[in-house]
Parts: C-alpha cells; structure tokens; sequence
C-alpha cells in the first residue's frame, strides 16, 4: 500500500504553487490524494497495458509515474481484469483508478481490490439496485466515483433533443444527470469530466458546470490526436480554464503511448502558473541590437538546468536595451551584451562579468538561489 507521507511529500516537495485548484470547490481524497478544496491539480493519465497482463501494466505505470503522473488508471472489462487489480495496487505506488463501463459487479470487485477510485457512469449499470450496491461499497470503504461523460457517447434522448449535436448544454445535462443518481443515495464524493473533441464545447461545458455545481473537475480533450497538433488543443482547453481556477485534475488524451502525455501536461500547468517541477527558461526573440549568440547561450543555460529540480524562473536576453526590464521578474537571469553580461536575481545587477565567464557566474549563482529555495522549502515541510 501507499506510504501516504513519503507520497504527498513527493507530490509536494519543490513545486511552487501559484494557486492550487480552487478553494470554494469540494475536496474530495483520491486515496492520499486531496482533489478540489484548494489542492494542487493533480496530473494522471490511463495506462494502454491489458490490464490482466499485472507484469506489463506494473511496469507502464512506473514509467508513468517516473515521467511525472500522479493518478494512473486502468481499464477493468471483464473478471480477469478484475483478479489483478488486488496485485496492481500493492505494487503500484501510486492511486490506482478503475475504469468501469457497463457490468456493477466490476465495480464490487474494484473496491474489495483496494482501488483508489473508481470511474463509472451510473447510467449503464442498470437498476437502482445496481447503483445502490456501487455507492454503498464505495460509500463504505471511502472510495469516490468520477463521472465520465464523453461527445461520443451521449444519451439518446439528449441527443435527439438537441438535433443530434454535441452542444455543452446537453453534456452538462447528462453529467448532473449521472450526479442526481449518486446523490439520491447520500453519496458525495463525486468528480466529473466532460470531455469532447471540439475544444470549444469542453471549455463551455466545464464553465457551464462549474456555475451550477461545486463537485471537482477532471479536464482533457478526448481524442486530441497525435502529439503537436493534439498537444496544442489540449493545451487550449485545458489551460484556458485553468487560468480561471477551472478544474483540479487533468489528462493530455494523446494517440501515442501514454508516457509521452505527462511532459504535455506538466507544460500546461507550468505555462499556465499552477505548479512548477523544474525552472522555466524564458528568451527574448532574435533581433537586431542582439551583440551575443543568444540561441547558443540559451542552449547552455538549459544544459546547466538540465539536472536542476528547484522550480525557478530564468531570463536570458540578448541586449542591455531592453534586457534589464525583461528580466526584472525573473528569479535569475543573464544579460548579455558585447563582450560583457550581467547576472541579476530579483531585477537587481549582482554581477558584471566579460562574456567568456558568463556562464560560470550563472552557475555560481544558480547554485546559491537553489540552496536558499531548498532551505525555505525544507521550513516550509517541517
């Protein structure tokens, strides 16, 4: 099982939190894992193993979670699946997550397995009395459900009621469809997703929901396609309402092993100023006044940065017309000049150097900045 300190502190440990998810929203746990309520937003993704294969999806949900995911789930659509779960879990190291489709009793095995949370539609499970059996486990062992509702597969009725269109209104709808079914049963601890191919019916459907409900968002475009172009229209998506303190948990849906999702992810949070795991390296643009070989100086910046897990701002700019002032809001920067540079910390000069020691007094001073924040993050744990 989970070690819950030695996790949290993982997921904690040197991300600066600009803003978590929103505070007025309802937090509910995900085993160690606090979703909504203000909690940091939680990066997940769907492992692509047969999940009856425990060796091969074991070892694709290290590899996730050694790339940075936080939540991983696996598909259970059959008694076989279900069998290992129990051996999944044990050796997972992070919360696992059942994705469950039409058969309860996938479900019931799901909770007695240990999982962490369990993903249904309570709609096609059948009758009340399936349902209720679900809520009650889950009730009991402390296990929540996410809702998923998918533009490809809507209810009917909404569907002919709306012309046969994806609108937001009609996945709203079907989503506090699914929630009243819970909720009729006393059960709350409840996350929903509404995920849709067109980007701009996710984004209104999550707006629509969040002024109608506080339950925490799951956000993703579903079928985003191939990285690049799939990784932009996630980042459109999912980063616009994130900047709104929309949403608390998130998967890049991509047409690619799923390890190559989480880097796409930590680059909307990062972008988006909702937690950092490593620096961001910011560049003015190539111009005229330019006196240094700005790309090639970047380049080495970010070699000096590659091992560097403190999430600090770096500016490197190419000029001293401008160079000063857009580096003032980074925690380090370096501004070149002809045949000389300056490192600043805090928009203040700490250094003027010639061109050719440069690099080293950035180093140097890099390594101070990262100490003080590795001492205030260690005040900050005790």
């Amino acid at each position: 099982m989970l070690k819950k300190e030695k996790y949290l502190q993982k997921i904690y440990q040197g991300n600066i939190q600009r803003y978590g998810s929103n505070p007025k929203i309802r937090k509910v746990m995900v085993g160690p894992l606090a979703i909504g309520g203000g909690a940091p937003i939680i990066v997940q993704s769907m492992c692509s193993t047969d999940t009856r294969d425990i060796k091969a999806t074991l070892a694709q949900i290290h590899r996730l979670t050694e790339a940075g995911c936080e939540l991983v789930r696996v598909a259970v659509p059959d008694e076989s699946a279900s069998a290992a779960l129990s051996a999944i879990v044990a050796e997972a190291g992070v919360p696992v997550v059942a994705d469950i489709h039409f058969h309860y009793k996938r479900a019931l095995e799901a909770v007695k397995a240990g999982v962490a949370k369990i993903r249904i539609n309570p709609g096609n499970i059948g009758s009340a009395d399936r349902v209720k059996a679900v809520v009650d486990a889950c009730g009991s062992a402390g296990i929540p459900i996410r809702i998923g509702v998918n533009s490809g597969s809507l209810p009917d009725d909404i569907l002919d009621r709306d012309s046969h269109k994806v609108t937001a209104h009609g996945m709203v709808d079907a989503a506090l469809r699914e929630v009243e079914l819970l909720e009729r049963e006393g059960f709350h601890d409840i996350i929903v997703s509404m995920k849709a191919t067109e980007t701009s019916v996710m984004i209104e459907s999550n707006r629509l929901f969040r002024q109608k409900s506080d339950i925490p968002l799951h956000l993703g475009i579903t079928e985003a396609g191939l990285p690049g172009y799939g990784s932009i229209k996630s980042a459109i998506g999912i980063g616009s309402l994130l900047i709104d303190q929309i949403g608390e948990t998130i998967r890049v849906s991509l047409s690619s092993p799923p390890e190559e999702e989480i880097e796409v992810c930590w680059w909307i949070l990062e972008a988006t100023g909702v937690r950092r795991r490593s620096p961001e390296l910011v560049g003015c643009p190539t111009c005229g006044r330019i006196e240094i070989d700005l790309i090639e100086l970047m380049k080495d910046v970010q070699k000096i940065l590659k091992d560097v897990s403190i999430p600090v701002k770096v500016a490197v700019m190419g000029c001293v017309v401008n160079g000063p002032g857009e580096a003032r809001d980074a925690d380090i920067g370096i501004v070149g000049g002809k045949g000389k540079g300056m490192i600043m910390r805090n928009g203040e000069i700490v250094r003027s150097v010639d061109e050719d020691k440069l690099l080293s007094a950035f180093g140097e001073e890099l390594k101070i900045l990262c100490y003080e924040r590795e001492v205030a993050n260690d005040k900050d744990l005790s």
